[in-house]
């Protein structure tokens, strides 16, 4: 029996040494399957990590057909994509359901079309900066229902007044962060105000001169933060509700980076070092020009005309007396008649009495 001992615990030690090294082998075949599964999966130039739902790829012709169902964080970067369809995103027939972050920078995008991310209904952060966009569709975020960031970096400068107006925002009720820094814009996008639960505003490094009363109070009653340095600021009396506010405000990140453009000798000034009785407003020296020349150009215009009257006295006062006894012969006719008409004998001549 006890000679027996050593053989069976030398066989029960192989034994658990080679099951061991199959249950490695096995884990790594899983792993190997698991890779290999993730490799196929991925589309051609992109690379992917299944594990955190990340996807990147570079200089694509379009966005992949093939993107897997597991992605959460898509980026296309340095592609030739210059449109964005209602099919774009369509990847196989299934809706990218679990896709929360898009970026699509560098891709020479021009057009948004209608219904574009409708294929993305819980798309939360999208970012379309460095791109070249000329139009977009009124429609084109339909769907975002829970889109809260949008980064717009540079990606309409030289656009026209419709789309800088950005009234194709009023689909995305959700958004609360949004970036428009560099597009050269030359006044506040009047479709910003109808957004309601906007947080965070960087529209920095434009050509914007003023802001009025309007978008103040509609920084005011958001409670925004904003960026809004550099900006070419126009420092008048137009400024004054602006200027109140950054005195008694914390919401402007940049404040004390804000310079003035004009006028001259306001030119490189601090807003925040400025007093409300410090300028006027550049106007104003404009509208008493006006009314000065105004006022000289109907003296001329009498001046010219007392001039005609006077070199044409004569013939002014030959017309008036042709005119004045046309009238009175006309005149002379007019009583002739009625005194005939008021004769009795002819009136009962006329009655054959």
């Amino acid at each position: 029996m006890s000679g027996r001992q050593p053989h069976f615990y030398g066989n029960l030690t192989v034994f658990l040494l080679s099951a061991k090294a199959n249950c490695i082998l096995i884990f790594k075949l899983i792993g190997l399957l698991n890779l290999l599964n993730v490799t196929v999966s991925c589309p051609l130039k992109c690379s992917c990590i299944q594990e955190t739902g990340f996807m990147q790829c570079h200089f694509l012709q379009g966005i992949p057909k093939d993107i897997p169902h597991w992605v959460q964080n898509l980026s296309v970067n340095g592609s030739n994509i210059t449109t964005l369809q209602a099919a774009t995103f369509r990847s196989n027939g299934t809706q990218l359901s679990n896709l929360t972050t898009l970026v699509l920078t560098n891709n020479k995008i021009r057009t948004i079309e209608s219904l574009a991310f409708h294929e993305l209904p819980n798309l939360i952060t999208l970012d379309l900066s460095y791109n070249v966009l000329h139009h977009i569709s009124n429609n084109a975020f339909v769907g975002l229902t829970h889109l809260k960031v949008l980064r717009l970096n540079q990606a309409f400068w030289g656009a026209d007044t419709k789309l800088t107006n950005m009234r194709w925002l009023k689909n995305v009720k959700s958004l609360r962060t949004l970036e428009i820094f560099g597009n050269g814009l030359q006044s506040f996008p009047s479709g910003l105000l109808e957004i309601e639960n906007l947080q965070f505003l960087n529209i920095g490094n434009n050509s914007i001169k003023m802001f009025d009363k309007m978008t103040v109070l509609w920084f005011k009653r958001l409670n925004i933060w904003v960026y809004l340095s550099p900006n070419p600021l126009v420092c008048d009396c137009k400024l004054s509700e602006m200027i109140s506010w950054l005195r008694n405000t914390t919401q402007v990140l940049d404040a004390q980076n804000l310079l003035c453009f004009a006028p001259e000798n306001l030119n490189g000034t601090r807003v925040n070092n400025l007093e409300l009785d410090s300028f006027k407003c550049l106007n104003e020296n404009l509208e008493t020009a006006s009314y000065v020349f105004f006022g000289i150009v109907l003296a001329l215009i009498g001046l010219i005309f007392l001039m005609v009257l006077y070199l044409n006295r004569r013939g002014i006062k030959k017309w008036l007396n042709n005119f004045r006894e046309a009238c009175r012969d006309q005149m002379e006719g007019y009583h002739y008649r009625y005194e005939q008409d008021t004769d009795p004998r002819r009136s009962n001549a006329a009655t054959g009495i």
